[in-house]
């Protein structure tokens, strides 16, 4: 369900409880967050971690006016999965410049070759920018965003407390983990 105006605080109201809603949403993240390797990371989104994107950007720009607020909520609701899906941030990290400009090129295509799979089916490889294109001719980006489409059958096996599984099957990176039940518990909440 996407986030309205009436699911955000004022920024007054948010100055006073941020401290709180902040300490809550990093709990609530920690549990959809699943590192691919040393230098992949999937944040699975949802609509508490858009709302406190959201809050967070009005924030920072210091948005109050209807307007803006909306321009906001139309960037972040499309992060939200539906019922049928699941939706994550793909970041790619390195410490060292010099390796991540590398790295950046060698993984050329990789937001293409990231999978979930709920056992007894097969594997789903993400849909990836839809925003934007985040590559080009020669590198990609460090940051995606991906979409998960799930067919019924996966659905029920994962409410039915079936093993998930995502990796990367790319020439440049090659991971795969099982998700701990609590991952894999928070993700089956977003399904309908």
């Amino acid at each position: 369900m996407h986030l309205t105006r009436d699911d955000l605080y004022c920024l007054e109201e948010y100055a006073q409880i941020r401290g709180e809603f902040r300490a809550k949403v990093m709990v609530h993240k920690k549990r959809r967050q699943v590192p691919l390797g040393p230098h992949a990371t999937l944040y699975f989104e949802d609509r508490l971690t858009m709302q406190y994107q959201v809050q967070e950007m009005l924030r920072v720009e210091r948005i109050f006016e209807a307007e803006g607020i909306q321009d906001e909520l139309d960037a972040y609701n499309p992060l939200i999965p539906d019922g049928g899906n699941w939706k994550a941030t793909l970041m790619i990290a390195y410490q060292d410049p010099d390796e991540r400009r590398e790295a950046l090129v060698r993984l050329r295509g990789v937001e293409d070759r990231v999978w979930v799979r709920v056992a007894g089916c097969d594997r789903v490889y993400a849909i990836a920018d839809e925003d934007m294109k985040r590559e080009d001719t020669t590198k990609t980006s460090a940051v995606h965003f991906l979409r998960f489409e799930l067919t019924q059958s996966m659905v029920d096996a994962a409410k039915a407390v079936a093993e998930v599984a995502v990796g990367i099957d790319h020439p440049g990176c090659t991971y795969r983990v099982d998700l701990p039940h609590a991952v894999r518990d928070s993700l089956v909440g977003d399904l309908a």
